[in-house]
């Protein structure tokens, strides 16, 4: 079977036919040299589906990506059990154009496919390119019920899906916490063990896991647990196959912010510290900022290209709170400690504000999920903190209509990522004494399970975030803000971060008060 690609060079202004290099990187693909680990039974039918597959790409395949097109074709027809392909590549190295190739390669042969995000962000940048509708990871697999003491409970949902396809994106964020917590046990389960029981008790169901390893690792991880092909063979018995994209796509490389990022990777590969050799000259979509022009800019790109296609990212939460402080006294003008048309972020999982909704298919407001007020109701200090009653409607999910929620309004200026436990238990042990004339101690918990200043929303203001907040995101213009540096401070860590951050972007990068250090051209 013969494929016919075309590929766009708008630099010529033409279209080429490369039918015959299509077919020489097949004949390489299917040499007694490939090492595959997962074997197939019918090889016609893979050779099908790989020119089917290679059909959906937009441009000639790199070498790398022919290769990846043909482990996504082996994977699909391999008898393997619990079969499992996982997919690293590169910011450029068009990741994200296979993956949507292979997605819509599935539905044209009615193949059943599901996406998934660790984030509500990140599940709509894969909707995007994918063109089929994506969840979180936890709105997938998790369902609530009501607990014993009148809470909510949440536990592994079934999987009713037959031979499906779980292609889960941003897989390095996944860590080994956050999952369903057990009363017999002694600590919360791992959202990755959830994910992984969830996808193969469906019968005949297989895994996708993309994602770039090079991305900061979940937090307490020195590397991402659902990325290390040995830990998810021993620790999950699956039949694994890796493939990693190196090769940088042509016209990306004509961008700064992928060349540069793609600087960043090289080094981090390499396990070299030091600072990156960043190259900004000849290209327009990354510049360098400096802090007294940080205002004129952010009102300059607010007016171009809306509040909510605008982010700072920064090093610490400290530091994320002066610049929202400082974007909404001097730039939006709020005066309120929170008002309408606010930016919020979640940094807590919440199941109790949605319970009851059925208009909106899901319980969970997810920590990540961003949130606009739309309208404050009331204002109130209890039990010592500040609250206060809003409609919201959740930025990531548009087709969900607004609701009503509590908003705990200490965290909004709190360092730390969300307001400590000491004090959550001590507003616990307030709400509780408010209770005591219901007499028993189930009475009581119930009460303050369902009590709306005990579970009210925890949240931080958004147009400044940390970078494991923005991982998974994508805005048209990102500053990236260096913060406190010292040189001996420039290892792997680091570098990580940078390119993380770096790769938010996908029109302009801004990087504020950075040393010029990291540029080739001052050293």
């Amino acid at each position: 079977m013969n494929i016919r690609l075309r590929i766009y060079d708008t630099k010529e202004g033409s279209q080429t036919v490369h039918c015959k290099l299509w077919n020489e990187r097949r004949v390489y693909l299917r040499s007694d040299s490939d090492n595959m680990p997962i074997p197939i039974e019918n090889p016609q039918q893979h050779i099908h589906f790989e020119d089917r597959l290679a059909g959906h790409f937009p441009h000639v395949p790199t070498q790398g990506q022919a290769e990846l097109i043909h482990a996504f074709s082996r994977y699909l027809f391999s008898d393997q059990p619990r079969c499992t392909l996982m997919v690293r590549g590169y910011a450029g190295t068009g990741k994200t154009t296979s993956v949507g190739a292979f997605v819509r390669a599935l539905r044209e042969i009615g193949a059943p496919t599901v996406l998934l995000a660790p984030t509500g962000r990140a599940a709509k940048v894969m909707q995007s390119y994918a063109g089929l509708s994506a969840s979180t990871i936890h709105r997938q697999i998790y369902r609530t019920t009501k607990s014993s003491d009148g809470g909510t409970a949440f536990g592994l949902a079934p999987n009713m899906k037959e031979n499906a396809v779980f292609i889960v994106d941003e897989a390095s964020m996944i860590g080994e916490s956050g999952g369903r917590f057990e009363k017999d046990k002694f600590q919360p389960r791992s959202l990755l063990d959830d994910l992984m029981e969830y996808v193969f008790n469906g019968a005949g169901c297989r895994l996708v896991l993309v994602g770039d390893d090079a991305q900061l690792p979940p937090v307490g991880h020195d590397e991402s647990p659902a990325l290390n092909e040995e830990k998810m063979r021993r620790d999950f018995d699956l039949t694994v196959a890796t493939i990693r994209l190196t090769d940088v796509v042509r016209q990306e490389l004509d961008s700064g912010i992928l060349s540069n990022a793609h600087q960043l990777r090289l080094q981090i590969d390499a396990q070299h510290d030091g600072f990156p050799q960043l190259d900004l000259s000849g290209h327009k979509d990354i510049e360098r900022l400096d802090g007294l022009e940080l205002q004129e800019q952010i009102e300059d790109l607010y007016a171009r290209y809306g509040e909510d296609q605008v982010v700072i990212i920064t090093r610490s939460n400290k530091r994320a709170n002066q610049f929202n402080q400082q974007i909404r006294n001097r730039v939006l003008w709020r005066e309120e400690s929170i008002e309408a048309g606010d930016r919020l972020m979640v940094v807590r999982n919440n199941y109790f504000w949605l319970s009851g909704q059925e208009a909106i298919p899901t319980t969970l407001i997810a920590n990540g999920d961003t949130l606009i007020v739309q309208k404050i109701t009331k204002r109130f200090e209890r039990y010592g903190a500040p609250f206060a009653e809003a409609e919201v409607r959740l930025v990531d999910f548009p087709n969900h209509p607004t609701f009503e929620v509590c908003l705990h309004l200490s965290a909004l200026h709190t360092d730390s990522p969300s307001i400590p436990p000491s004090e959550i238990q001590a507003l616990q042990t307030a709400v509780a004494e408010d209770y005591m004339h219901l007499g028993s101690r189930t009475a009581i918990k119930k009460a303050v399970a369902m009590d709306p200043c005990f579970q009210a929303l925890q949240v931080k203001f958004a147009w400044a975030i940390t970078c494991h907040k923005a991982q998974g995101g994508q805005w048209p213009a990102v500053i990236v803000d260096q913060g406190y540096l010292q040189d001996d401070m420039i290892q792997i860590e680091l570098l990580r971060w940078f390119y993380t951050a770096f790769t938010r972007a996908q029109e302009k990068l801004f990087l504020l008060n950075f040393s010029p250090s990291f540029f080739s051209e001052e050293k």
